[in-house]
């Protein structure tokens, strides 16, 4: 924030960012009560918000004319202030969408991947900026309207070098040059996030997560990963591949060695959703339940997973428990070891299979994590479950773009 502490352009610029995060927190607001909240007299209260008005930030809208007395004029966020702009990469589609200032999405877009990928298949810009362009259009903008972009994917791109690591599944994001092609043609700022980082983000901003400093979020999908926040902040490592915990060695698991070259470990060996099939026939189920076939590029083992873990959560006894009983193990025995190293507060269990397994998958871990870590972190189920990763890009382009909107004294 431009000026010296404690000068009146500072001190205004503090108390209309209280005024914006107020009327962002409770909607629609009348003067005196704005006042009352901030603690500003009625006649500062009025040029506060006359300044807001002026600034385009707040709108007169409506009174609170079903009160006692007389109707007071309310004032609101001007939602159309600023907007951003998200993107879910994955290797089978791009999810993007664009929200207003108050967080609401206004446009989506979805772009599935080219059926063949080879000479004159668009590319990972051009596919970029389709899916963004997509979700501009249906939110009536122009893409020179959004103010930030952040764009989530499988793995990270280290820092040091800008290439992708982790993610050898992405096909098309391993190029030297990609962020600066992306940089090229999109106008506006555009940050690069871990998918479970994000989907931690939407747990910590709007979920079970919230109120807490120190969480890991286990992610479990056609992958096992953690985000870590640490103290409030997301911790990502010297590489960007903090809580890449898939690659680790873990008991009831061959060592996996050149993991990078794999791209896999012991613990995604043991407990990613791909060891529940043979698990199944491990046990004698044969009768295994109906699933959906899964879309180009998917995991073929994730649909079959889903399925059993399902089947597995309603029964209370018999092979099908047994399988759910050994998948928490499994998934304990990798949760224990980053328990041990971080001492968290909150794990957040999410993903699709941590949702088919349900509560009854969640109960049998916390009893397998309680005998294996010292530790005793609360284990809960991750609540936002409607596209975790793509909200976490919102609720991250939306956090610095408030920062900057909001600050009058630019």
């Amino acid at each position: 924030m431009a000026g010296t502490p404690g000068t009146p352009r500072v001190l205004r610029a503090m108390n209309d960012r209280a005024a914006l995060d107020l009327l962002l927190e409770h909607g629609p607001l009348s003067r005196t009560r704005i006042g009352r909240l901030t603690g500003l007299s009625k006649p500062t209260a009025s040029q506060l918000l006359a300044r807001l008005e002026a600034a385009g930030l707040v709108v007169a809208t409506g009174t609170d004319g079903g009160r006692p007395g007389p109707s007071a004029q309310l004032y609101a966020l001007n939602a159309g202030a600023a907007h951003v702009g998200a993107l879910d990469v994955t290797p089978e589609r791009i999810v993007a969408a664009v929200a207003d200032l108050a967080g609401e999405t206004v446009g989506t877009f979805e772009l599935p991947s080219p059926a063949r990928r080879g000479p004159g298949a668009p590319g990972a810009v051009e596919r970029v900026v389709a899916a963004l362009d997509g979700a501009v259009a249906a939110a009536g903008l122009t893409r020179s309207a959004l103010h930030r972009v952040v764009i989530g994917t499988p793995g990270a791109f280290d820092p040091h070098t800008g290439r992708l690591r982790y993610a050898s599944h992405l096909p098309g994001w391993h190029s030297p040059t990609l962020l600066d092609e992306l940089a090229a043609v999109l106008p506006m700022p555009v940050e690069y996030e871990n998918d479970v980082n994000l989907a931690a983000v939407a747990e910590q901003r709007l979920g079970a997560a919230r109120g807490h400093e120190d969480f890991v979020l286990l992610w479990n999908q056609e992958g096992i990963g953690a985000a870590l926040v640490i103290g409030g902040r997301l911790h990502r490592g010297w590489t960007g591949g903090a809580g890449e915990v898939g690659f680790l060695p873990v008991p009831g698991a061959p060592l996996v060695r050149q993991v990078a070259r794999v791209g896999s470990g012991g613990y995604q060996e043991l407990a990613g959703v791909q060891a529940l099939p043979a698990l199944a026939r491990e046990l004698g189920i044969t009768d295994l339940p109906p699933h959906d076939e899964p879309a180009p590029g998917r995991d073929p083992h994730l649909g079959p997973a889903l399925a059993l873990l399902g089947r597995a959560a309603q029964e209370t006894g018999g092979p099908y428990r047994q399988l759910l009983e050994r998948y928490a193990t499994a998934l304990a025995t990798g949760l224990a070891a980053v328990v041990a190293v971080l001492d968290p507060e909150v794990v957040v269990l999410s993903g699709a299979a941590v949702t088919a397994g349900g509560e009854a998958l969640r109960e049998l871990v916390g009893t397998e994590l309680a005998e294996l870590a010292a530790a005793r972190p609360r284990l809960v189920t991750g609540e936002v479950q409607d596209q975790p990763v793509l909200r976490g890009a919102l609720e991250s382009a939306l956090s610095a773009t408030r920062d900057e909107v909001f600050d009058t004294s630019r």
